[in-house]
């Protein structure tokens, strides 16, 4: 697989149409949350829309707060890259010789390389792809309150004596459990707790400022209250304290602006966080996510990314989606134009409207 040259198109980008599309997206939507463009590092442009809390009328601003769900993802799977690069652990070691106090039996098949690329096939603690994930969602928060969820260890006793789906390597499924799962390899490796590795070794190094793992219950400056909308109440929006964790883990949860966001792309493709061999793996699609194609595209799983690819396997976009109740999402580059697209929204499933409207703004429809 190879990117495309960022010299072919830059010139044909429109910041002014993009930024047009992006505003008439989130008009259109009623979107609340922030959304931030740059191109070779530097803004192209920032809106903020919406309220950061309408508790208090705050409204969200360039610098707001916002949880970013399974984005998260990314932040893990460089921080066990940098365990690879060092020689502290291999890609392909069994992933029980580094968790074993946590599920002694996990199958010893299953390697690193298996649960950063989700081709793991063990059973998650919550099986998003499930066609009655709704369902299933609101029977497991009722049988397992959420606030208790709030080390990556709480998440073990929801899928250690779950059946496995497939046989490690088969294919790829997405999964949550195995990035818990590389959280306890982090701890394990390095002695330190997941989010003091994930703050220092990450954020710290990629300029990320303002990142770090407030839980929802725990007073913090400038972030934004997540809400879901609800047709059964006296207002329209309902907080989503009681309807998603309270603490981030290594498959998600980490708060981040938007700001933050784009420097860490930035930083993750220039050479700050990983070495430049481990930082061309980081950035090489692994497996196929599914046969068919999606809008035209191929889509393929790296190590906790997303890539798109078009008919001559070439790299279109890269990055990670995000979705919890009161939290949506999106981290994208765009290697053609060396651009970096970031929403970040308040509101459940808000974000990906804004990203398509981006998306075809970028590259033409």
């Amino acid at each position: 697989m190879t990117a495309i040259s960022q010299s072919d198109s830059t010139d044909s980008l429109d910041p002014a149409a993009l930024e047009r599309a992006v505003r008439e997206a989130a008009d259109a939507a009623g979107f609340s949350g922030t959304v931030r463009v740059t191109q070779h590092g530097k803004p192209l442009f920032t809106q903020s829309f919406g309220m950061a809390s309408r508790r208090w009328a705050v409204p969200n601003t360039p610098d707001t707060r916002f949880r970013v769900a399974s984005v998260s993802k990314t932040f893990t799977a460089v921080a066990v890259l940098q365990l690879v690069e060092q020689g502290r652990i291999g890609l392909d070691d069994a992933l029980l010789d580094h968790v074993k106090a946590h599920i002694p039996r996990l199958d010893p098949r299953v390697t690193v390389r298996h649960a950063l690329t989700m081709t793991s096939g063990i059973g998650d603690w919550f099986e998003e792809s499930s066609e009655n994930w709704e369902a299933e969602w609101a029977a497991l928060t009722a049988s397992h309150p959420l606030y208790l969820l709030r080390d990556n260890k709480d998440y073990v006793p929801l899928f250690v004596d779950k059946q496995a789906h497939f046989p490690p390597g088969e294919r790829h499924l997405y999964n949550g459990a195995g990035y818990i799962l590389l959280g306890l390899l982090i701890e394990s490796v390095t002695g330190r707790t997941f989010e003091e590795v994930i703050t220092e070794e990450v954020f710290a190094r990629a300029g990320m400022s303002t990142a770090g793992f407030p839980a929802l219950d725990e007073l913090g400056p400038g972030i934004a209250e997540g809400y879901l909308a609800t047709a059964d109440s006296p207002t329209p929006y309902r907080t989503n304290h009681y309807a998603t964790t309270p603490r981030a883990a290594a498959d998600g949860g980490a708060t981040c602006t938007a700001a933050d966001l784009t420097a860490f792309n930035h930083a993750l493709r220039h050479g700050r966080l990983l070495n430049e061999q481990t930082t061309r793996l980081a950035l090489t699609p692994q497996v196929s996510e599914r046969e068919e194609k999606i809008r035209g595209y191929q889509w393929m799983y790296g190590f906790g990314l997303t890539h798109i690819l078009d008919d001559e396997a070439n790299i279109v976009r890269w990055g990670h989606t995000g979705e919890e109740d009161g939290v949506s999402a999106r981290l994208y580059h765009y290697p053609q134009y060396d651009l970096d697209v970031a929403v970040l929204g308040n509101t459940s499933w808000s974000a990906g409207d804004l990203g398509w409207a981006a998306h075809d703004a970028i590259v033409g429809t």
